[in-house]
């Protein structure tokens, strides 16, 4: 027998370190925060353990809170006071993340990132205002988004003055980067327009641009009070079962002027993360979403898995398949562990 390949040789302590391919640094981190107009306390996330939302008087604190774990950036999504059909508060310059980017801007040192989209702001749920869907005779696709005929889809073109309208209010705010995720075709050629147009030239965008209409994104539509009222997402976010129109949506966005490439969700979609590291010049992004996070804590709860163990895996799979920077509700625990 010849044994004279010998990998093990290189898995003793000492050498495993010296050799091992992937590391995970805080600085790879990005934090979640949830902003809300609604409250004047923190409301615990009963389906993310360790999550709140947090009024606007406390999101400096709870950033600080973020920086003191050695991550340096944050992602800021909010919860309006009110909704309406076009999702209005999302661009006032006294909305949630407009108010909260100021005041984190003025008093820490985070990379502030913004959400830009409507889901949130809108009172169906929706990422964006709707009109009327054609359809062609027997046409049902799997049944109606709706109980009304004809059935309602977000409307793409309207939408995109919408956020550019949001990305620009973000960046008068101090945004430092600016996140659209609603998977419009031409969002990030409007924003990117649209923040030139306004002065905002050295803000980039790290666009969703793969982003899948998944089942791992439930917590999340808790927590930001996102979810649709009325059908689904499959009208406008990728099908779960496409590879190859992933790297034609990250093509066209990188076409556009999008400075980073968002993968979403991370784990069901590693080689998505894969092929466009091996495709694209690009930093690639991708988010650990809330149902990844969800299932790690129960099956911890349970006793089945070591929580922290699993977080740091999973989160240097995502690394080692090609992500630079990753958006996960890991980020504090795993930082301050990895510091």
């Amino acid at each position: 027998m010849d044994l004279t390949h010998r990998p093990r040789r290189l898995r003793r302590d000492g050498v495993r370190g010296l050799v091992s391919e992937t590391s995970l640094e805080p600085s790879d981190l990005i934090a979640p925060i949830f902003v809300d107009a609604t409250t004047s306390e923190r409301i615990p996330i009963e389906s993310m353990p360790g999550h709140e939302r947090v009024p606007i008087d406390e999101s400096v604190t709870r950033v600080e809170e973020v920086l003191e774990t050695g991550v340096e950036a944050v992602m800021l999504f909010g919860i309006p006071k009110s909704k309406d059909a076009e999702g209005t508060r999302a661009w006032v310059e006294d909305g949630v993340v407009q108010e909260a980017t100021r005041r984190i801007t003025d008093e820490t040192d985070a990379y502030v990132v913004t959400d830009v989209c409507l889901c949130e702001y809108t009172d169906h749920g929706h990422c964006g205002p709707l009109e009327e869907e054609l359809r062609g005779e027997g046409d049902h696709d799997n049944g109606p988004a709706c109980e009304h005929d004809p059935t309602l889809t977000v409307d793409n073109d309207a939408t995109l003055e919408s956020l550019e309208r949001i990305a620009v209010s973000h960046a008068e705010a101090g945004a430092h980067m600016v996140a659209p995720s609603g998977m419009m075709d031409g969002m990030v050629a409007a924003i990117r327009n649209g923040l030139d147009d306004a002065g905002y030239q050295e803000v980039p965008i790290m666009s969703y641009a793969a982003k899948y209409e998944s089942a791992f994104y439930g917590p999340f539509r808790d927590a930001a009070d996102g979810a649709p009222s009325f059908g689904n997402r499959r009208h406008y976010q990728m099908d779960p079962a496409n590879a190859r129109e992933a790297v034609r949506e990250v093509r066209l966005d990188a076409e556009q002027g999008a400075d980073v490439m968002m993968v979403k969700p991370a784990l069901p979609y590693l080689d998505i993360v894969s092929a466009v590291r091996r495709e694209f010049d690009h930093p690639v992004a991708a988010y650990n979403v809330s149902g990844e996070y969800a299932m790690l804590h129960a099956a911890a709860e349970k006793g089945w898995l070591d929580l922290e163990a699993v977080a740091h895996e999973s989160l240097l799979s995502i690394k080692r398949a090609g992500a630079d920077l990753i958006l996960t509700y890991f980020a504090e625990g795993v930082a301050e562990r990895l510091g």
